[in-house]
C-alpha cells in the first residue's frame, strides 16, 4: 500500500471488500506518509542513533526506581487499563467461539395423571444437538480478526499508559524536589531579610538610617514570610500529587532534600520513520484502524447468504432406564441456507456506518501520527531553548548575587539608597528562582522527549516481580 499526496489507507477497505480480508496480517507494517522528514528538523544528524531504551536508569536514582515500582503496582488508572486488556482477551475468546460448533444437551422428565380412569403417565426424553455455521465468506474470521486487533490495540494502549505513568512519577518527584528547593530559597531569603532589618533598625536607633528604610525592610521581610506560606502549600500539593500517582492516600508527607540535576547532555533521537513502530500509542491507533477495516469486511459479508449445519440425536421413553436404547434412538441432519432479501436497508446502512468509521479511524490515525511527530519536534526545540536559557540564567544569577551583596555594602556606606538594595535583592531572587525552575523544566522536557520518542523506561522488572510475589 503506497501513500500518495493524499493518504490512501482506505485502500485497505477496498481490499477487504474484494474478499481478501482473510489474508490481512495483524502485524502488517504500519504505513509511512510520503511527507515525513528523514531527520528531525532541529536535531543534528549525529543524534540519529537508536533511541535510548533504558532512560530511567540514566537518572541513577534508586529512590526513583522504588517510586516507579510502587506506582506500577498500585496506580488505580494503570490497573484499570490492565483489566481492559484482560477484558479484550476474553472478548477475543468470545469472537473465536463462533468458528467452532456448539453442542447442547437437554433432558427432561414428565409425570401426568388422568382421573377418568385414574392412571399415571411417565415420559422422559433426552436430546443432543449440534449446530455449526460454515464460514463460507470469512465473515466469522473477520469478526475474530477484529477482536484480535482490538486486543492488540488495548495491549499497546496499556504499554503507553505504563510509560506515561513512569514519566509522571519521575516528573512528579522532581516537582517535589523543585518545590522543596524553592521553599529553602525563600527561607534563606527570609533569614537574610531579617538580618538586614536588624542592621537597619540598629542604624535607625543610632540615627544613621531613616524610618523609611526600616519600613521598607519590614515590608520585605513580610513579603518573604508570605512567599514561604504559599510555597509550603505548593510543596504539599506536589507531594500529594505524587502520592496519588503511587496509588496511595494523599498525605502530603513526601519530602525531598536533594539537589536538582542539571540535564544538558544530548540524547539519541533516531529518525522520524522509526517512531511509527516504536511508540505504543501509534501502534494502538494502527491496530484500531485495522480493526475498523475488519469490521467493515464483516458488515459487508453480513449481506451474503449464510450456511448452517445442524444435527440432533434424541430419545424418549416412559422409563428413564430405557433411555439411550439403540432401538429407540432418533437422529436428524439438517443443512440450511439463509439470505437476507429485505430488511428496510438495515444491512446496507450498517455497512455504510462501518465504512464511515473506517474513514474516521484513518483520520484519527493520521492525526495521532502527526501529533506524535510534533511532540518530538517541539521537545527537541524546547530542549535547545532551555539549555541556552540555563546558561544565561546561571550567569545572571552570579551577577545578581554579586550585585545584591555590593548594593548592601554601598548602602551601609551611604552611597546608595535602600531602594537600590531592594531592587538588587529582587533581581537576585528572580535569578535564583528562575534557575531552579529552568532546571526542573530541563528535566521535565527530557522526560517528555523520551516519551515522545517512544523510548521504554525499562523499569526494574525483577524487583517488581519479587514485590508482587511477596504479596
Amino acid at each position: 500500500m503506497i501513500w500518495q499526496h493524499k493518504p490512501t489507507l482506505l485502500a485497505l477497505s477496498l481490499v477487504l471488500l474484494g474478499g481478501c480480508a482473510g489474508n490481512l496480517n495483524p502485524q502488517q507494517r504500519q504505513q509511512t506518509p510520503s511527507d515525513i522528514a528523514t531527520a528531525w528538523q532541529h536535531d543534528a544528524a549525529k543524534n540519529a542513533l537508536a533511541v535510548e531504551q533504558q532512560w530511567l536508569q540514566t537518572l541513577q536514582n534508586p529512590y526513583i526506581n522504588e517510586l516507579v515500582v510502587k506506582a506500577l503496582k498500585n496506580n488505580q488508572l494503570l490497573l484499570q487499563s490492565a483489566y481492559d486488556v484482560d477484558i479484550q482477551k476474553q472478548q477475543l475468546i468470545v469472537s473465536g467461539s463462533a468458528l467452532w460448533p456448539s453442542l447442547d444437551l437437554s433432558a427432561q422428565t414428565r409425570r401426568s395423571k388422568d382421573n377418568r380412569p385414574v392412571s399415571y403417565d411417565n415420559a422422559s426424553s433426552v436430546s443432543l444437538d449440534v449446530s455449526y455455521e460454515v464460514d463460507v465468506w470469512g465473515k466469522l474470521s473477520d469478526s475474530k480478526r477484529q477482536a484480535n486487533l482490538n486486543y492488540l490495540a488495548q495491549q499497546a494502549t496499556y504499554e503507553q499508559a505504563k510509560q506515561q505513568l513512569v514519566a509522571d512519577v519521575v516528573t512528579g518527584w522532581f516537582d517535589v524536589v523543585t518545590a522543596q528547593q524553592l521553599l529553602d530559597l525563600y527561607q534563606r531569603r527570609k533569614e537574610n531579610s531579617q538580618q538586614n532589618l536588624d542592621i537597619i533598625e540598629s542604624g535607625y536607633r543610632q540615627g544613621i538610617n531613616e524610618a523609611l528604610d526600616v519600613y521598607l525592610a519590614r515590608n520585605e521581610l513580610n513579603n518573604e514570610r508570605t512567599r514561604i506560606a504559599s510555597q509550603q502549600a505548593s510543596l504539599a500539593n506536589a507531594s500529594r500529587a505524587l502520592e496519588r500517582l503511587l496509588g496511595g492516600y494523599p498525605k502530603g508527607a513526601i519530602t525531598a532534600n536533594v539537589d536538582l540535576p542539571v540535564i544538558l547532555a544530548p540524547i539519541n533521537t533516531g529518525i522520524p520513520s522509526e517512531l511509527i513502530t516504536r511508540k505504543p500509542q501509534l501502534r494502538a491507533s494502527w491496530y484500531q484502524l485495522l480493526a475498523s477495516d475488519a469490521a467493515l469486511a464483516f458488515a459487508h459479508k453480513q449481506r451474503f447468504p449464510s450456511l448452517n449445519l445442524s444435527a440432533s440425536v434424541s430419545d424418549s421413553t416412559d422409563r428413564v432406564s430405557d433411555l439411550f436404547s439403540p432401538s429407540s434412538l432418533a437422529w436428524s441432519l439438517l443443512g440450511s441456507i439463509s439470505a437476507p432479501i429485505f430488511n428496510g436497508g438495515q444491512l446496507k446502512a450498517s455497512e455504510e456506518i462501518a465504512r464511515l468509521n473506517a474513514q474516521k479511524q484513518e483520520q484519527a490515525y493520521l492525526n495521532t501520527l502527526y501529533d506524535a511527530f510534533a511532540d518530538v519536534e517541539n521537545a527537541i526545540t524546547q530542549q535547545q531553548s532551555l539549555q541556552a536559557s540555563y546558561k544565561s540564567t546561571l550567569e545572571a544569577q552570579e551577577n545578581a548575587l554579586a550585585a545584591e551583596q555590593l548594593s548592601f555594602e554601598q548602602y551601609q556606606s551611604g552611597l546608595v539608597t535602600y531602594t537600590t538594595v531592594l531592587d538588587a535583592q529582587s533581581r537576585s531572587f528572580d535569578a535564583q528562582n528562575s534557575l531552579i525552575d529552568i532546571k526542573n523544566q530541563l528535566i521535565a522536557n527530557r522526560i517528555n522527549l523520551y516519551i515522545a520518542l517512544g523510548g521504554d523506561f525499562n523499569a526494574p522488572t525483577s524487583e517488581l516481580k519479587s514485590n508482587n510475589d511477596e504479596n
